[in-house]
């Protein structure tokens, strides 16, 4: 199994590498499993849901934040019902969304992402 794990995808120029790049780059190289850390994807300052779904259609398949997830409100009510979209872990437990996924691939495989700030 090959997995792709990015850093920080900052601003709307790391938007669009990713769009630009992670669908051939996904075929070329056979990557099975796609983990990006999203949370300075508006300019530095937070995501927005819109942001996150382009992000899971062009193949990312689970995003990791850190304190910059709640810079942008609107995140707050899409982080709560997306268990993709990571909050850190060890932040209280009031806080909405996860801070850990498990995934399961066709195979049988299961992939744990766990996001520690």
């Amino acid at each position: 199994m090959n997995l792709l794990f990015c850093g920080d995808i900052v601003g709307q120029s790391g938007v669009n590498s990713v769009k630009n790049i992670l669908p051939d780059f996904k075929r070329n190289y056979k990557v099975d499993f796609v983990v990006v850390n999203g949370e300075n994807a508006e300019d530095g300052y937070g995501i927005l849901p819109n942001t996150c779904e382009e992000l899971f259609f062009q193949g990312v398949d689970v995003i990791t934040s850190g304190n910059h997830i709640w810079d942008r409100k609107e995140i707050i009510p899409y982080i709560a019902k997306k268990n993709n979209l990571l909050r850190p872990l060890n932040y209280s437990t009031s806080c909405p969304g996860n801070g850990s996924f498990i995934y399961n691939d066709q195979l049988g495989n299961r992939i744990l992402v766990i996001n520690i700030m």
